[in-house]
């Protein structure tokens, strides 16, 4: 594990607290793998607000659209085991379909380019208003006329992803999940994983959330319901530590995988770019592909009802990061951007040198709360409450004394000014001075407010 890698990850545990607490969030789940095995999990919040149960690392969510690159990869050891190609068409293997669908590749399938239309005429299984399509469902709907021509434009299709389930069965005789739970799940080494729901009698399981926007507070959302004929685009179960732990065997560098260095090229190379959306991402086989600052990534998320999840893998770094919310509100990609984003600052200065120690923590004032991070020989003066601390952060040089000097800060703050430790009898320290700002610990703090303002 790189030296800079625990200071790292000390930090972004602390940060994603405060980001639960702060957004009011049910609960997180936390896990980030380095070269394949996992060195943090967290879980923050509860599982269920009805009930107050507690999350744990171990409840299991729904992570929705996960399932595409488990299905992905379920075709690349079908392809390496000679049993089909990627520019095979889905009429080799599923009749009844409409001429056009019948003729797209398996390929264009894995790669939402096949034209088919996302969720069908009546997409009321995401809203919970109705069952998730069974096979003969499924079926009628891929008899209809594609919306695109295929290989057009990247088009995001969860009934193309059902049609890939569907090709797995014909290839292998097999129902989808049995295969795919033995084959992937199971050669993969994955113990908290399921290709659909429900989970088993007595396995902890996160419920979903609404957000408290519609009736004014939150409710939950049970989010145990089968996806059937969807499993392959989106039924599956699965941990933020069993997700760390199968992206990170989709890595080309990764030394051991259920599938080979070939077939996890292809998979996670950039095939399509997404159009039309604010941020730049691509599409490779059953992978979202984007870019950290100088660090890119491939991955996957997934939204099902009261339920949001995002995992991504850095090859270069050979890190993994995998966040669950269980309310739909929840912001796990943008979390995801701003863990890796602490990462590469603590990649960058190293760790923090020890006479620079006690200028860390986190400190408030009427305004807000900042936290100060040590980094190499610098402290930066993070915003916890932004999706990316860093972005804003002043830095300060440490003298002589508790004595330093801010450095670095926007306009409107106080850069040039200087920066103060206060300690206590006992040598801890109590207050940080920020230019002309003084910053108290949250209980000093309240305290004071409470005083001041009157407050319970």
């Amino acid at each position: 594990m790189p030296n800079w890698l625990p200071p790292a990850l000390d930090y972004i545990d602390g940060w994603l607290e405060l980001q639960v607490r702060d957004a009011r969030l049910p609960g997180l789940s936390l896990a980030v793998a380095e070269r394949g095995r996992v060195v943090l999990e967290r879980a923050y919040g509860v599982a269920n607000i009805a009930t107050g149960e507690k999350l744990t690392p171990a409840h299991r969510f729904r992570v929705a659209s996960h399932s595409k690159t488990f299905t992905a990869a379920a075709v690349m050891k079908l392809r390496e085991a000679g049993r089909l190609r990627l520019d095979d068409t889905a009429g080799m293997y599923v009749s009844g379909l409409h001429r056009s669908v019948a003729r797209v590749t398996i390929a264009q399938l894995l790669s939402h380019t096949a034209g088919i239309i996302r969720d069908g005429t009546d997409a009321g299984q995401w809203v919970d208003r109705r069952p998730f399509l069974n096979e003969k469902e499924l079926r009628a709907a891929l008899a209809e006329v594609p919306i695109l021509p295929a290989n057009t434009r990247f088009k995001y299709s969860n009934h193309g992803f059902g049609l890939a389930g569907l090709v797995i069965e014909a290839v292998t005789g097999e129902p989808y999940g049995a295969w795919v739970a033995r084959e992937i799940v199971g050669a993969c080494g994955l113990a908290q994983t399921l290709p659909d729901a429900p989970v088993g009698a007595g396995v902890p399981f996160a419920r979903g959330h609404a957000m408290p926007l519609l009736l004014g507070e939150r409710f939950v959302i049970p989010a145990d319901n089968p996806t059937n004929a969807l499993a392959a685009a989106t039924g599956f179960v699965s941990t933020a530590s069993d997700l760390a732990r199968f992206y990170a065997q989709l890595s080309p560098l990764a030394p051991k995988s259920v599938l080979s260095v070939e077939s996890r090229r292809e998979m996670t190379r950039r095939h399509w770019r997404v159009p039309d959306i604010p941020l730049a991402r691509w599409y490779g086989l059953g992978t979202i592909h984007g870019e950290a600052g100088k660090w890119p990534w491939f991955g996957h998320s997934g939204g099902f009802q009261g339920v949001v999840s995002h995992t991504v893998v850095v090859p270069e770094q050979q890190l993994v990061v995998s966040i669950l919310v269980n309310a739909t509100d929840g912001l796990p990609a943008p979390l995801v951007d701003g863990t890796l984003r602490i990462m590469r600052a603590f990649a960058e200065h190293g760790p923090p040198a020890k006479r620079i120690a006690d200028w860390s923590g986190r400190w408030w004032s009427l305004w807000g709360v900042n936290d100060l991070v040590p980094m190499g020989t610098k402290v930066f003066v993070t915003v916890p409450r932004e999706l990316n601390p860093l972005a804003a952060a002043s830095e300060i040089a440490v003298g002589k004394d508790d004595q330093a000097r801010i450095v670095r800060a926007g306009g409107f703050a106080s850069h040039g000014e200087t920066a103060r430790l206060v300690r206590g009898r006992g040598g801890e320290v109590q207050e940080v001075w920020i230019g002309g700002s003084k910053l108290q610990r949250e209980v000093a703090a309240a305290r004071e407010a409470r005083k001041r303002y009157g407050t319970d």
